[in-house]
């Protein structure tokens, strides 16, 4: 085995990428990337059952989008292909006869009725190493009648085997509560277990790094390794990743995957940043981290045993974060598509708008309601002028409106700047503080109780004639209520 560290991505092209699964994806590349190591990328698309037309194309797209680059793969390689499964399937007979000769392997010639009826004294289905007894002339005799067979793993049936996990510690399981696993099945195919076997050793991997579900079974995994007589790689075996205390987050609960995420308006450095921290922490407890400070503290003993809680809002505010440290032109360019999909599409300046949603924007995909309301505007409930702290009232705000349309009519430089400015100007003509003219002008404006940008920023936004006729309708709506 290689004394340079090289891990492995072996993604099933059965869909889109689980969050769990990229995950795994994202560790193996910390780790190799850490250890100067080299990062292998393997497509298993033997379980044919299972194939998602399109889905290795997913995969690709994910591991860009998310900035894992892989050294080595179906379009890299490094001297130790076939890296698709599928185009490695004639190796896997000839190691498993290997395996036979070895005697960590035999025949199996049983039918399906007859395992049907196998149980143990706990009335558990497990087989009985039956065809371990025929003798290699039977055994050749069969094959060559044509009789179906499968070659199975030769567990012994006494001891324990154990190894040393690098998250968990020392695992041991006793040989007697293991089965005899089949290598390759009736129809020539290799099972995933065996195929992964050998392709791991076959690529000189040296740290396998796969979900916790593994951690009993790998020992059945170490029985071929031993078997062939060849070197064990390391294990690290990680904890899943809960919808919460009882649910493993899986599709089947909405938002599983990394494209839903992407569609939701999350930036895919974000979404990786927080995945790394669902099962690990580094040593100073820091939360935003760029790839390279992801890889400069990766750690295995940050590695937690237990199960991490995926929670959403935590990564809302993480991407927010992500979303502030754009440029301005960066934030135009991802909010336009959005801006496009809206009730505003072709209307208003997306440039201010932009520079108003910056800082207020969580994840791109909340952007078109929160500028729908400017296509939305018509009567509305005029309690919201009424603001008891900053002491607004329904006749203080017609007054402020009034005086607005007034001072506002007459002016030709419509910029926020100067819009500030005569704000002042409104606020003196009606004795009032600022916030007293700014409240509901924003309110005549929008209609709406939130909006992206304060009441000069909106007008500005509208421009004058849409400013004046909003402003004329809001007045009309408080003179009729105030007259009731």
């Amino acid at each position: 085995m290689s004394n340079k560290v090289r891990t492995r991505f072996a993604p099933s092209p059965t869909g889109f990428m689980h969050v769990g699964n990229l995950r795994t994806g994202l560790y193996a590349y910390l780790f190799a990337k850490k250890n100067d190591g080299t990062f292998i990328l393997r497509i298993e698309d033997t379980d044919q059952e299972r194939y998602v037309e399109g889905a290795v194309d997913v995969i690709y797209s994910t591991l860009k989008k998310a900035g894992i680059d892989h050294d080595e793969g179906p379009d890299k390689d490094g001297g130790y292909g076939p890296y698709i499964q599928s185009e490695r399937k004639a190796m896997y007979m000839e190691y498993a006869k290997e395996l036979v000769k070895r005697g960590a392997a035999y025949y199996c010639f049983c039918s399906k009725e007859r395992l049907e009826g196998l149980t143990d004294e706990n009335g558990v289905r497990k087989y009985d190493k039956h065809c371990l007894s025929l003798d290699e002339e039977e055994v050749q005799r069969r094959i060559k009648a044509g009789e179906p067979y499968v070659i199975r793993l030769n567990v012994p049936a006494e001891g324990v085997s154990e190894y040393d996990d690098m998250v968990f510690g020392h695992i041991a399981v006793n040989n007697a509560d293991m089965e005899d696993n089949i290598l390759i099945k009736s129809d020539g195919m290799p099972t995933y277990n065996f195929a992964n076997v050998v392709d791991d050793h076959s690529m000189d991997i040296t740290h396998v790094i796969r979900g916790v579900e593994y951690l009993s079974s790998t020992p059945k995994y170490n029985l071929i390794y031993d078997g062939f007589g060849w070197e064990r790689p390391k294990y690290m075996h990680l904890s899943p990743i809960m919808k919460d205390a009882t649910r493993k987050l899986s599709k089947r609960y909405g938002d599983a995957n990394f494209e839903d995420f992407v569609a939701k308006g999350y930036l895919p450095k974000a979404i990786v940043n927080y995945i790394a921290l669902l099962g690990w922490n580094p040593k100073d407890n820091k939360e935003k981290m760029s790839m390279d400070e992801l890889i400069a503290e990766f750690s295995v003993d940050g590695i937690s045993k237990s199960p991490s809680i995926f929670d959403e809002t935590k990564m809302r505010w993480l991407n927010s974060e992500y979303i502030k440290e754009l440029s301005e032109e960066e934030f135009l360019a991802l909010a336009t598509p959005y801006f496009d999909r809206s009730k505003i599409k072709g209307k208003y300046d997306y440039r201010k708008l932009a520079a108003l949603l910056h800082k207020r924007t969580e994840i791109l995909g909340e952007i078109p309601e929160k500028v729908d309301f400017l296509e939305e505007f018509r009567a509305f409930d005029t309690d919201m002028f009424f603001h008891k702290k900053m002491k607004v009232t329904k006749e203080l705000a017609l007054n402020v409106l009034k005086a607005s349309e007034e001072v506002l009519s007459g002016e030709d430089n419509w910029t926020n700047e100067r819009l500030q400015e005569l704000v002042g100007v409104i606020a003196e003509r009606c004795n009032v503080k600022g916030g007293q003219v700014f409240l509901p002008l924003r309110l005549a404006l929008t209609a709406s109780p939130v909006s992206p940008g304060g009441a000069t920023e909106m007008a500005d936004l509208l421009g004058k004639e849409e400013s004046m006729r909003r402003l004329r309708f809001s007045i009309d709506l408080l003179e009729k209520d105030t007259e009731l």
